[in-house]
């Protein structure tokens, strides 16, 4: 005695094999599935002309918010500059940057004054980091920017400002000579790259972690705050 299946019949495969392409007169299908894939294709292309729509309506709204977040971050920065040595303890206690620093970098970034994140106006396109220093025995800039943008192909590009090093001081000099000797040592002391190496570094844009870490953005102060807050007084909670 034969027991009836309650399992739904198996749909057959469509064989894809001789579908037309667009424009071209289609034989594959029945009218009726025919019509329906057609009505679906133009309803699919009103959904998309709704959704770049939408995309250009915030990046407008994100630009306006910009111009009236600017005064709010400058005054951030201008009450974080109150905190001692607040940028260097940042670093050195976030694990991704703290990886890349070697002891004379942590030396140098206790001049560190400021960090902003500067998005492009149309904000899709790219942004720049600008890491600001007060006058320091390392170089002589003030301001030192590194940039990450599309490039005319289409593809993420970075470029960075020349550091301009004092007689005898050049941090990245110093790394790849200590770099190499360990290599010859096959000992390794120091990060196999370091802070300066990688704001230097523009090789592969779209590989860099280090632009990616939260504390460069100018959106995620607070969190590094915390790290300044329980670094100096570890009782407050704020971790």
């Amino acid at each position: 005695m034969s027991v009836e299946s309650d399992q739904p019949k198996k749909v057959a495969k469509l064989d894809t094999s001789n579908i037309t392409t667009e424009g071209e007169e289609s034989h594959d299908f029945d009218v009726e599935t025919q019509k329906a894939l057609e009505d679906i294709d133009a309803c699919q292309n009103e959904i998309d002309a709704l959704n770049e729509k939408a995309s250009e309506e915030i990046l407008k709204v994100e630009q306006r918010y910009n111009k009236l977040r600017k005064p709010f971050y400058e005054k951030r920065n201008e009450l974080i500059k109150r905190m001692p040595n607040f940028w260097v303890t940042a670093f050195v206690n976030h694990p991704q940057i703290s990886a890349i620093l070697d002891e004379e970098e942590e030396e140098c970034l206790h001049h560190l004054t400021a960090v902003e994140v500067e998005e492009f106006e149309d904000i899709k396109s790219g942004y720049r980091i600008k890491l600001h220093f007060n006058e320091n025995q390392y170089f002589s800039n003030s301001v030192l920017i590194k940039e990450f943008h599309l490039a005319t192909t289409g593809n993420p590009a970075s470029q960075s400002t020349p550091v301009k090093w004092k007689e005898g001081m050049n941090l990245v000099g110093k790394a790849e000579g200590r770099q190499e000797t360990e290599a010859s040592r096959k000992r390794r002391h120091g990060p196999a790259r370091t802070f300066f190496q990688w704001f230097l570094d523009n090789t592969d844009p779209s590989a860099d972690d280090i632009a990616e870490v939260p504390s460069m953005s100018p959106c995620s102060v607070l969190p590094v705050f915390y790290v300044y807050c329980t670094c100096y007084w570890p009782d407050t909670g704020l971790s």
